[in-house]
C-alpha cells in the first residue's frame, strides 16, 4: 500500500518520462475526501490522508512518483449539465440560481457545468437556458466562499447586496 499525505506536482508540469505511468480514477465528488482508500488502474493500492485544508485534488495531480512509476489523479467523466451563457448576465444569472440551490457549479471553456440532476435540468430548460446533457469530466469546480445567509424576509439576499455593490 502507498500512503498518499500530500501532492507532488502535476503531470502537466512534470511528464512520466521513462517511468510507467499509473492512474488513479476518482469520480468529481471524491476530489474533495480527505481519507480514503482505493486502487489505481494497475491494481496499487493507495490511501490517501490529506489533511491540509480546502484541499481539492486536481486531474493529473501526482499522488506518488519515483525511479519506476508515477502515479496521478484522473477524473472520471460523468453525466453533465452543460449550459453555454450567451452573455455575461446569462452567465450571472445561472450561476447565481444553480448556487442558490447549493449545487457544485464547474466553469469550463466558458460554459457551466453541473452534476446531471433531472429536476434541475427540467427547471433549466423551462427558465430558458437550453441545457443538455453530456458526458464530461468536471475538473474546475467553483470554490465557494460563501457565509452562512438567510432566505426569505430575514434580511437583504445576497444577490441584492451583490447587485447594490455592483451598482456604485
Amino acid at each position: 500500500m502507498i500512503m498518499v499525505q500530500s501532492i507532488t506536482g502535476n503531470i502537466a508540469d512534470h511528464p512520466a518520462d521513462n517511468r510507467q505511468h499509473d492512474k488513479l480514477s476518482l469520480h468529481w465528488y471524491e476530489t474533495t475526501r480527505r481519507i480514503q482508500r482505493k486502487h489505481t488502474a494497475q491494481g496499487r493500492e493507495i490511501a490517501l490522508k490529506l489533511f491540509k485544508e480546502g484541499h481539492r485534488l486536481r486531474q493529473g495531480d501526482i499522488l506518488y512518483i519515483d525511479d519506476q512509476i508515477i502515479i496521478s489523479v484522473d477524473i472520471l467523466p460523468c453525466e453533465t449539465i452543460v449550459i453555454t451563457p450567451r452573455s455575461l448576465l446569462e452567465m450571472g444569472t445561472v450561476c447565481y440560481e444553480i448556487g442558490n440551490k447549493h449545487l457544485p457549479i464547474f466553469i469550463q471553456d466558458d460554459q457551466v457545468l453541473i452534476p446531471a440532476e433531472g429536476p434541475l435540468f427540467r427547471w433549466l430548460h423551462a427558465n430558458g437556458y437550453a441545457p443538455v446533457l453530456e458526458q464530461r469530466q468536471l475538473t474546475n469546480m467553483l470554490r465557494s466562499e460563501v457565509t452562512p445567509h438567510a432566505h426569505g424576509s430575514a434580511g437583504s439576499s445576497l444577490f441584492s447586496r451583490i447587485m447594490q455593490i455592483a451598482s456604485k
